[in-house]
């Protein structure tokens, strides 16, 4: 694990049995999980918190606050999780006539480093027991079932599902994991040591399995050199043979000599979109103190955004991690602006 910055070093001790995982250089991303659980119980009391004539009041109302509690405690009842800020929690109570039976669906959302499973679990194990003891001088012959986990977005598992299914109605509102289905895309790697055959590109393949995870048709891949020309005509030529949507320029966005990718798109391109660089900086800093050094910067060449990305496979990684969750939409902006009518 690595270690923090400016962590202090004891002295030499018995380890810990426990640890809190350092989340300092995780890059926050929108999460969302939604767990589910169930409480069983006899017809009269079934009927009492439907009608809401238990003695102890609304079982359903109370049960939704205290979710909402339980989720926003959630790091003071177990030790090891993080405190998150959460964007939103929300309880649903779903009655079953037939089997005299609540389920509870707990949803928790938050802008953070870790995942927010626990906060939904929490929320639905204190609804449930809410619901328990608001119902037990009724009948104590109750019975709580069926925890789990249903969804969960975000972070580098991307969209998670319980391989045991999930209610259509979840489903539905799940983000779209084929956001690029329908656009053709193109990618170009920059190496001169990849370009002669002395080193194995690694990025072209991570890009190739990204792309088409996400549905895009890949109508073009090729390896250059770090030579200006040989990138003008390259992308000039792509651009014109196929107007991809997307073409996405793998290396030469240092501060070195022959890293000139991103002087030849601003020569060559009819606006430059400086915007999506500072975006893929800023974020990259979660990552690495010397993001600023990069030069990343993207720019349409006629109906086709180009993206400058590093060269690495490492940052290739992360810089498409950070573009995937809003690339499709930016694709269909452009396109409504009309762009190769």
């Amino acid at each position: 694990m690595t270690k923090p910055d400016n962590m202090v070093e004891f002295p030499t001790a018995k380890e810990s049995h426990f640890k809190m995982i350092d989340v300092g250089r995780k890059r926050p991303t929108r999460r969302r999980a939604v767990a589910v659980g169930k409480i069983s119980m006899g017809a009269e009391a079934f009927e009492r918190i439907k009608n809401g004539t238990l003695p102890k009041g609304d079982v359903l109302a109370l049960a939704e606050a205290a979710g909402i509690m339980g989720a926003k405690k959630t790091p003071d009842m177990i030790p090891m999780c993080h405190t998150l800020p959460l964007d939103q929690v929300t309880i649903h109570c779903a009655l079953d006539d037939q089997n005299n039976s609540i389920s509870v669906y707990c949803q928790a959302a938050a802008f953070a480093k870790t995942g927010v499973e626990m906060e939904a679990l929490a929320g639905v194990n204190n609804a449930l027991l809410t619901i328990w003891d608001l119902t037990k001088g009724v009948d104590p012959n109750l019975t709580i079932g069926d925890v789990e986990l249903l969804v969960k977005t975000g972070g580098k598992s991307g969209i998670w599902t319980n391989p045991k299914g999930i209610p259509s109605w979840l489903e539905t509102q799940l983000p779209d994991t084929q956001s690029l289905k329908g656009k053709q895309v193109a990618f170009l790697v920059m190496s001169d040591r990849a370009a002669k055959g002395e080193y194995k590109d690694e990025s072209g393949p991570i890009l190739k399995k990204f792309l088409e995870g996400v549905g895009a048709e890949i109508v073009d891949h090729n390896v250059i050199p770090d030579d200006a020309k040989a990138i003008e005509q390259s992308i000039h030529s792509v651009c014109k043979t196929y107007s991809p949507d997307l073409l996405i320029a793998s290396g030469g966005t240092g501060p070195g000599p022959r890293d000139v990718t991103p002087d030849v798109l601003e020569s060559i391109s009819d606006r430059m979109l400086d915007g999506l660089g500072d975006v893929l900086r800023t974020e990259s800093l979660h990552f690495t103190d010397t993001a600023w050094l990069s030069r990343m910067t993207a720019g349409m060449v006629g109906s086709t955004l180009v993206i400058t990305f590093p060269g690495s496979p490492k940052a290739v990684k992360e810089c498409w991690d950070i573009l995937e969750p809003f690339l499709g939409d930016a694709l269909d902006k452009i396109a409504k602006q009309g762009f190769g009518t």
